[in-house]
């Protein structure tokens, strides 16, 4: 209990530490293409009641916790392409507060209980590993709720202050520095976005108002604008490519392997954000489909493929006994959509099976 669970840009969810009668150091990721738990590597340091925060970078930072009766000064940084974790130190030992990526990247750690409530705030900066202070709450309070708002500040709401339990709130504003006249401002986008579909942005100030420069005559033009989405649920992170832009709108190349629900859109002009839209990203609705290539494969696996609406979401379910209720029926995970409404499933489960029977079903 009190551990911490985080969607990786891979699709996985990793796991990290918690409590089940002693401080747990020990991390695992679940693949929901197959519904298996694997484990991966372990933080260095056993820890409840910490902060998991998804960077842009796909690597994951754990701040602060709880163990064996004192608040942990340890932040570790999870990378899921090696499976390994790095060690860094918070400027103040904490439990029990916020962690919140803010537009410009770095990580906005608030509040907390070590013998009292806190006030102070500490900035995480993963260009270079490093924490700073940054300025502190104006009511020191621990569980409290800490939300990113579309014009780039965050609330923090209520929470629990020694004795008492709050009703106060309070924003933060990072303080980029920007003039706000040379901010972009987004005017109308694409809501609901489609999988498999570009995303159009008209507004203003698409274009900076200064270029880079490499001291010579060969200028190198930084003034486009760069669009980020960011998912209101998981935090997840992705900038878009485009396929054409101009002073006043943006298309993207196809969205693609980006979590459905709400995000957060916000177009970046000489690293200046505009205040955010938030956006739907929907489930396209299927068609009927048929099964095709079903094969086993050398070695034992069993697989199939099928086609159908681009950025459309499937399941299988799997049984052998065909008299079963649906009920009782195995999930096995989704299907991996491997190029533009072409779906495939591979089941390596299938060599325990002498006979194993699949259904496809969509939510």
């Amino acid at each position: 209990m009190l551990h911490t669970a985080t969607l990786l840009s891979n699709g996985k969810v990793l796991v990290a530490g918690g409590y089940n009668g002693s401080w747990l150091s020990s991390a695992e990721l679940y693949d929901p293409s197959t519904g298996t738990w694997t484990a991966t590597g372990s933080m260095n340091t056993g820890r409840t009641a910490h902060t998991a925060t998804l960077l842009p970078n796909g690597k994951v930072l754990v701040a602060g916790g709880w163990n064996a009766f004192a608040s942990v000064s340890h932040a570790e940084l999870y990378d899921p392409a090696k499976g390994t974790w790095t060690t860094g130190m918070l400027t103040t030992t904490r439990y029990e507060h916020t962690a919140t990526l803010l537009p410009n990247g770095k990580v906005l750690v608030a509040g907390g209980y070590r013998d009292g409530s806190l006030s102070g705030a500490e900035l995480y900066d993963p260009a270079n590993g490093t924490w700073t202070n940054t300025v502190a709450l104006t009511t020191a309070r621990n569980w409290h709720t800490a939300t990113l708002l579309p014009n780039g500040k965050v609330l923090v709401a209520g929470g629990w202050s020694d004795s008492s339990i709050l009703s106060s709130v309070e924003q933060y504003d990072v303080g980029l520095g920007f003039n706000a006249s040379w901010q972009p401002q987004i005017a109308t986008f694409t809501s609901p976005l489609s999988l498999w579909s570009g995303l159009a942005i008209t507004g203003s100030k698409f274009r900076g108002i200064s270029e880079g420069s490499g001291g010579n005559t060969q200028n190198s033009p930084a003034d486009y604008p760069v669009v980020q989405l960011r998912s209101v649920d998981s935090g997840r992170t992705t900038f878009l490519l485009s396929t054409d832009w101009s002073t006043n709108s943006f298309t993207s190349a196809p969205v693609t392997g980006f979590p459905p629900g709400y995000a957060l859109a916000t177009v970046f002009v000489n690293g200046i954000p505009s205040p955010s839209g938030i956006l739907n990203i929907s489930i396209p609705v299927p068609t009927p489909t048929t099964v095709t290539n079903a094969q086993m494969l050398p070695n034992g696996s069993f697989q199939f493929a099928l086609t159908n609406t681009p950025g459309a979401l499937f399941g299988v379910l799997a049984t052998t006994d065909l008299s079963l209720p649906l009920t009782n029926w195995t999930a096995l995970g989704g299907v991996t959509e491997i190029a533009a409404g072409r779906f495939q499933f591979t089941d390596p489960q299938a060599t325990n099976y002498p006979q194993r029977f699949y259904r496809v079903i969509s939510p």
